[in-house]
């Protein structure tokens, strides 16, 4: 632990050695950087058994501090979620190498060639609560993208990561590459926070993944720039046309699959004209699930729901709550999601592929999906090993920030003894 009076010292240490690796990490070949992955998927499996005792701690910390039963779940790791943590750093390591790829190449009549590439952002600072699978998930996405990254996960989750820390670190070693390309905050103290986001001097980007307070303060105290990843208010709009067996499964999957994730579903808006088909069946195998259901209009006459507040919709409940509501149709449920959503992730439950097309090209969020589970909002599931955030922003990254979207570009211009007339 670090008094205090520290902080800034310790934030312009970690920082300065963070610009030192960034600058070896973009010249690292690709096969030294996956080495180093490998490595260290290799290290958490070796001693998965240290980080499970680790994470014993930051439970009896966090049952202390008295989480809810889905922030205890999001703290928790065992066998099969670090097996999922192997897998993500070795899905990450063995991706097609961003650095250096051309994203496109033309010759102007002057006779100069043109390529843009891909090049890293340079020191990225990712700021977390709870989860302490982000640690393994942001240091793999920063170093196959050739960025240096200065991580400062929250205080549940303080044993547990710095336990995935030292795995990643191990690799780093083992590769040959400056351990300071990945270095975890060694501290819970909040003033870290505060001088990370002042950090302009060594710091590109900051990354905040956490509920709306994180985000909010991020957003607020930052001067150096910052990935938005705002609360994840997902919506499931079940139209009059969607399938009822495929409902009831997606919605249900949606809620309780894990509630205290990003992506997990957290309004329910019906169709009239589903209800007058079917009843009340979605909401009945909610309340059956042990699922808290808020709801408006004709679905609090429902028995075992609870009446719904005004403040009930556009909240991020995190947990076995849901907000439900019956809407007139596709536009009923568009409009609802334009004033109460987060620009994270809709679902719309349909076999009408005319409401689907309203849907998707009415809404703008970062993620539409349909007849899917919002559950499926993450870096992994799209393919990219693992996510550093969703960003619900529209600048730069949007959606699941992988490898990819960790990198800006520069333009590589050629000409032979060429001379502009």
């Amino acid at each position: 632990m670090n008094s205090p009076q520290d902080i800034p010292a310790l934030i312009a240490t970690m920082g300065a050695a963070a610009r030192a690796a960034a600058a070896d990490l973009a010249f690292a070949p690709a096969a030294q950087r996956a080495e180093a992955l490998n490595v260290a998927a290799d290290t958490v499996w070796a001693h998965r058994a240290a980080i499970i005792d680790a994470n014993a701690q930051d439970l009896a910390y966090g049952r202390d501090k008295g989480l809810s039963p889905a922030m205890m779940d999001r703290l928790r790791l065992d066998a099969p979620r670090l097996q999922g943590i192997v897998d993500g750093l070795r899905a990450v390591a063995a991706q097609a190498d961003p650095l250096g790829a051309v994203m496109a190449e033309w010759d102007m009549p002057s006779g100069l060639n043109i390529r843009r590439v891909r090049t890293p952002l340079g020191v990225i600072g990712v700021i977390y609560e709870s989860r302490p699978n982000v640690t393994a998930d942001a240091g793999a996405l920063c170093l196959k993208s050739g960025n240096a990254v200065i991580l400062r996960g929250g205080s549940e989750s303080f044993h547990s990561s710095s336990a995935l820390h030292a795995c990643l670190r191990e690799g780093l070693r083992a590769a040959g590459l400056p351990e300071a390309a990945i270095q975890l905050v060694p501290t819970r103290d909040r003033a870290a926070v505060t001088e990370m986001l002042r950090a302009t001097a060594f710091v590109d980007v900051i990354v905040p993944r956490g509920g709306k307070g994180l985000v909010g303060l991020v957003q607020a105290e930052a001067r150096v720039p910052v990935f938005a990843h705002l609360e994840g208010v997902c919506h499931v709009y079940v139209d009059g046309a969607a399938d009822l067996e495929k409902a009831r499964r997606v919605v249900l999957n949606a809620k309780t699959r894990r509630p205290g994730i990003c992506g997990a579903a957290e309004c329910l808006l019906i169709d009239r004209a589903f209800l007058a088909a079917h009843g009340p069946v979605l909401v009945a195998d909610l309340l059956a699930a042990g699922v808290e259901v808020r709801a408006a209009g004709e679905l609090a006459q429902i028995p075992g729901t609870t009446l719904a507040r005004d403040d009930d919709f556009g909240r991020e409940f995190l947990d076995m709550i849901i907000a439900a509501k019956p809407v007139d149709g596709v536009d009923g449920a568009i409009a609802h999601i334009r004033r109460y959503g987060s620009s994270h992730t809709e679902s719309i439950l349909t076999e009408d592929d005319a409401a689907a097309d309203r849907f998707f090209a009415r809404l703008d969020s970062a993620i539409l999906m349909r007849n899917a589970s919002t559950q499926f909002a993450d870096g992994g599931e799209f393919g990219m090993g693992a996510e550093i955030g969703i960003a619900t922003g529209k600048l730069h990254a949007r959606g699941p920030v992988g490898a990819e979207q960790l990198t800006s570009f520069k333009y590589l211009v050629t000409g032979d003894g060429t001379v502009r007339q």
